[in-house]
């Protein structure tokens, strides 16, 4: 066989071959585009269903998000130091938002698992300047997931850098938040200790009504202006980032009582 009949040959045998990929990759999205989350954990071996019950309620806010271009963001990828361990639940949400850019964020080298639409950064998930770079490379993510440590001082630090960053209209969710009431993972047996990742849930859902507040000194933090619903789960929060200000009939209804306030004032 001549050399222009072998190339004629490897060209022939090479389309062939992109189009029985590309024949494969239709049939897998059309297989995962039918599936539900609960469905596509177990496919990817993901313990947000079996060894955590969480799928039902992502589903149930994910839901109206599926079809969108974004941003997810979890935090911690999975597989501790275990070499090329982890990225189960990274493949997951790349197959439930077929056009969202999943990004991992994990204090362990887990490259491995990049592929198109899934990125993996190393890093804390508390360094504020790896979170603006992932930010400014791929815009504001729609859904953080904070899957990362569990130690609350953790929590609460990726909280105050992320949910800032995190655009209107937004979900911002903390797993596994059960941490918060066992000292080893630096949580409390106090339920009421002011320090864990429970105590600032419970702040957030204060903040949700501080138009009521009647101290006039009060100033709202930026947590109060946009968490518009915390909605919480066995082991799960999720919050709902927009715009918290719809206005109060406090002074009406509390009429006697600033009254009696401008009175004591003199």
């Amino acid at each position: 066989m001549t050399e222009p009949h072998r190339s004629v040959l490897r060209r022939l045998a090479g389309r062939a071959r992109r189009g029985v990929r590309a024949l494969r990759a239709r049939r897998r999205r059309k297989r995962y585009s039918s599936m539900s989350l609960t469905e596509l954990a177990q496919e990817f071996g993901s313990d947000k269903w079996g060894v955590h019950r969480y799928t039902p309620h992502y589903e149930r806010h994910f839901a109206h998000l599926r079809d969108r271009e974004m941003l997810v963001l979890e935090l911690g990828i999975g597989g501790y130091a275990r070499e090329r361990q982890g990225g189960a639940s990274l493949r997951m949400w790349k197959w439930y938002f077929p056009r969202a850019r999943v990004v991992g964020v994990d204090i362990q080298d887990k490259s491995f698992v990049d592929e198109p639409r899934i990125k993996a950064f190393q890093g804390s998930q508390t360094n504020r300047r790896l979170m603006r770079r992932i930010v400014r490379r791929f815009g504001p993510p729609t859904i953080v997931i904070d899957d990362g440590s569990h130690q609350p001082p953790h929590v609460i630090k990726s909280f105050s850098i992320l949910f800032p960053m995190l655009e209107d209209g937004g979900l911002y969710v903390i797993e596994d938040i059960q941490t918060s009431y066992w000292p080893a993972w630096k949580g409390s047996l106090d339920p009421d200790d002011p320090t864990t990742s429970m105590a600032m849930v419970k702040r957030l859902l204060d903040g949700l009504n501080h138009e009521e507040f009647l101290d006039e000194a009060y100033e709202p933090s930026y947590t109060d202006l946009h968490v518009v619903a915390v909605h919480c789960y066995h082991n799960l929060v999720v919050i709902e980032k927009g715009d918290n200000r719809e206005g109060s009939n406090k002074r009406e209804v509390n009429r006697s009582w600033y009254a009696e306030q401008a009175r004591a004032r003199g």
